[in-house]
Formats: C-alpha cells, sequence, structure tokens
C-alpha cells in the first residue's frame, strides 16, 4: 500500500491531472526498474502472525534495520510505520506484510543486489528472534481475526470500506502478498501500447508466479488464492480495464476513468480525513463533503490514484500488478520478465502481436483460468501455457538484446514451463504426499528469510 503522495499545490486547471501523467514521460535512457515485493513475519515456534509491538515484533525489526542499517524512520501519530533510505523505502501492509519498496535502478543485476541486501538486513536485525517471513501469495492458515492491524489511518478507512463493497476486500489486505514491478514509458503512445500489453499478459504472470493454493487451513481450489480475491474486492477500482484496448485511450481516457472511482480519504495535517465513497469530481468543485468549499491539490490527486487496483495502474510509470509472491528468484524473475518485454521494442511490437487479437471475453477469462489452473488454464481457444512459453522467449530476447547478462534471471520460469507446474502446484504435491496434508511444513518450504 502507498505512504502519502507528494504531488504538488493547487489545482488550478483541469487539464493538471492528465498532465502529471505525462510529466512522468522520460527517454529510454532514463527508464528504470522499480521493484516491490511484501512477505508474511511469523513466530517460528507457533507460526503465529509477527506482532506490530512488543520485543519481538514489527516495530522492533523497523527500528532494528533504522539503528543498524541506516534507514530513517517515518512515523504516523508518533508511530514508527516505515523506512525511507536511498530512494527506496521499507512500509507496512494492513496486517504487517513487510514490504520493501526498492529504489529506481537501472538493471536487474542491481534490483538482485538490492533484495540480497535487504534480506540479510532484516536477517541481521532478527537473529535469534525465532521469526521467519514467508514468500507466498496468501497466509496459508490464519484466520482474519489473527492478523495484526498496523496504526495507520488509511487502513482503518480501507477496512470499514471494504467490509461494505464486494466480497473479499479484507482478505486482500490482511492476508495476501504481492511482486511487482514499476517501469517507465517515453511518451503517450508508449503508455498505451506498455499498459495494453501489461493488462492482456498479467494472466500470464498470475501463472507463473501463482503460490496461494492454501487458505484457512487448506486448499482453496486456486493456484493464485490472491488473484481470485481482486477478483471478489470492488469492480469500481479493480479489473482489466477494458477501455484501454478502445480508439482512444491515453492519458485523459485514464484520468477520466479515475475521477469515476470513489474515493476513500483525503490525508491533512498528519490526519486521514474520511471520504469514503465521495466523488473526485465533487472534490474539484469545491463541493467535497468531507471538506466542504476546499478544493483539492495534486498530492490529493496522486494520493487518489493510489486507491484504484486495476492488473496494472498508471501513475508516472506502469505498475505490474498481477503476480504472488514467491520464493528469492521468483520474486528477481517478475521483474526481469517485464523489463524484457518492455523496455526492447521489438520484442514490446511482438508482445503486442499476441495478444492485440484477444477480446474482453477472452483477457478476462485467462484472468479467471490462471487464478484457478495456472499454467493448466485456457480461454478463448488460447492456453496459458502456450502464452506464457511465447512471452517468455520474447523476454529472454529483449532481455538478451541489453547486453547485461539479465536473462538468467528467467531460469525460474523457464523451469516452470519444462515442469508444466508453477510453486503452488508443487507446494499441493507436497501437501498431499509427504507433508501429510499438513500445513506446518510450508513455513519452511516457502520461507524468504
Amino acid at each position: 500500500m502507498s505512504i502519502p503522495q507528494s504531488g504538488g499545490g493547487l489545482i488550478e486547471r483541469f487539464e493538471q491531472l492528465a498532465e502529471m501523467m505525462e510529466a512522468g514521460c522520460k527517454p529510454k535512457d532514463r527508464w528504470r526498474i522499480g521493484t516491490e515485493h511484501e512477505k508474511f513475519g511469523f513466530l517460528e515456534d507457533s507460526h503465529a502472525p509477527l506482532p506490530y509491538e512488543g520485543a519481538v515484533s514489527i516495530k522492533a525489526l523497523l527500528e532494528g534495520l533504522a539503528a543498524r542499517f541506516n534507514w530513517q524512520p517515518v512515523l504516523e501519530q508518533g508511530k514508527i510505520i516505515g523506512l525511507t533510505r536511498n530512494g527506496a523505502n521499507v512500509s507496512l501492509e494492513p496486517g504487517g506484510q513487510f514490504e520493501l519498496s526498492g529504489a529506481a535502478l537501472s538493471d536487474m543485476n542491481q534490483v538482485a543486489a538490492e533484495l540480497q541486501t535487504h534480506l540479510d538486513e532484516v536477517r541481521a536485525v532478527t537473529e535469534g528472534w525465532g521469526v521467519g517471513f514467508l514468500g507466498l501469495g496468501a497466509a496459508p492458515e490464519w484466520q482474519h481475526e489473527e492478523m495484526p492491524v498496523m496504526p495507520k489511518g488509511r487502513y482503518r478507512l480501507m477496512t470499514d470500506y471494504m467490509g461494505r463493497v464486494g466480497t473479499h476486500g479484507t482478505q486482500m489486505m490482511y492476508r495476501t502478498c504481492t511482486t511487482q514491478v514499476n517501469l517507465d514509458y517515453s511518451s503517450e503512445a508508449d503508455m498505451v501500447q506498455k499498459l495494453r500489453v501489461a493488462l492482456a499478459l498479467q494472466p500470464v504472470a498470475t501463472a507463473l508466479f501463482a503460490s496461494s493454493p492454501f487458505f484457512d487451513g487448506k486448499p482453496n481450489g486456486h493456484r493464485s488464492w490472491r488473484s481470485r480475491i481482486w477478483r471478489g474486492l470492488d469492480d469500481s477500482r479493480t479489473g482489466m480495464l477494458p477501455f484501454a484496448f478502445e480508439p482512444g485511450m491515453g492519458f485523459q481516457r485514464y484520468v477520466d476513468w479515475v475521477l469515476d472511482v470513489p474515493m476513500y480519504f483525503v490525508y491533512r495535517d498528519g490526519h486521514y480525513i474520511n471520504a469514503l465513497g465521495q466523488s473526485f469530481r465533487d472534490f474539484l468543485k469545491g463541493e467535497l463533503p468531507a471538506l466542504p468549499g476546499e478544493k483539492p491539490t495534486l498530492s490529493d490527486w496522486a494520493d487518489h490514484m493510489t486507491t484504484v487496483f486495476p492488473e496494472a495502474r498508471v501513475k508516472k510509470f506502469i505498475e505490474m500488478r498481477g503476480a504472488d509472491c514467491g520464493d528469492q528468484v521468483h520474486v528477481n524473475a517478475l521483474p526481469a520478465f517485464w523489463v524484457g518485454l518492455m523496455y526492447d521494442q521489438t520484442a514490446l511490437d511482438a508482445a503486442w502481436d499476441l495478444v492485440k487479437g484477444f477480446d474482453a471475453e477472452t483477457r478476462e477469462g485467462l484472468r479467471v483460468a490462471a487464478s484457478v489452473s495456472a499454467l493448466n488454464g485456457q480461454a478463448g481457444g488460447v492456453k496459458l501455457a502456450d502464452l506464457a512459453r511465447a512471452a517468455v522467449g520474447l523476454s529472454h530476447a529483449g532481455l538478451a538484446a541489453r547486453g547485461l547478462g539479465e536473462e538468467r534471471f528467467l531460469k525460474p520460469l523457464v523451469e516452470n514451463l519444462d515442469s508444466g507446474t508453477v510453486q503452488a502446484d508443487r507446494y499441493l504435491a507436497a501437501y498431499e504426499g509427504p507433508w501429510k496434508r499438513s500445513l506446518s511444513p510450508i513455513y519452511s518450504a516457502a520461507r524468504l528469510v
């Protein structure tokens, strides 16, 4: 989840909303890679979630990282809720999922080194604590009532709202983890092409990285329960964005969609003001019930843009949001997969050729099939295994063209394709076999730290 945004001063012209996105355009030599991953902390003796407070806790971990590794604390109402250092952030999801939002880096070698440093630092601080961290898309056993609640005002408001819309919102907030990558675009046309490819191929990412076959202590019938949760969250702010494939797509069309998404909050003076269900269009007119007579700033707009959750999201960059968290090699494989497709024009054009014939029904059908069956899924006559093999091949060629040796990070995806199985399939086989239908072994099998 995002921290309060810094977008700018008062919005004086409607055009400023799209101009904020346009300001993200960068020449290719300035394109960067920003990787984010979330993980579940747990106590080794009981397998219970790591609490926020106490001698062995999330708070103690944040304080330890700040004291030992020169991270700067981020506070809300006097409580430590995150860290910053050299363009990177450590933040907390609603249920205590521990997130690294990496710095904007130039290549996958730097991304992998950053991840290793982060895991090493977490391991150093928690040595002797009897805690670990899981790389899974969903908490395999914990009930909602067991989850710690982070001291963040944004999450209190969202929890209330999620209980009134959709069916799975609080599951998403408190009991899921993802890996995502943020990538740049050079122009409006480049943004549109990349967004269309990203949306159409998110089911491939969901399939290849599926790692959440357990929930509430048993198999859930899906390879990616995290993906299933997103389909039952809030249709007004999630999904595959069919309008993105229509003529006239651009910055303004995306802005129009975000404006129609109901608000969550307005951030003022360190506090989140309840604006649940209210309209940003009314805010622009000075008619927001939460702040009557007040008009928004660009920071308010940047905040609102973080409250939409499509499978690929546009801000001043594009976020790929379809993958479960997994083991360390899969955390690195996710950004490598998308960099290979997005940062080489030949690969990007070929990827668009792969998917440009899909209609909205096929794209949505593949999204569902990926969450249920991973590489065994299909929809509209398209087999996900075939589409994934083609996409990984294009990514490999795109990475090879960069000449940095980054294609080696695709190895776990190639192995998944060769075996026809993904992490979720292998966990399910172990559960039915050597684990003897117990989930206790998963805390070792899926451990990141």
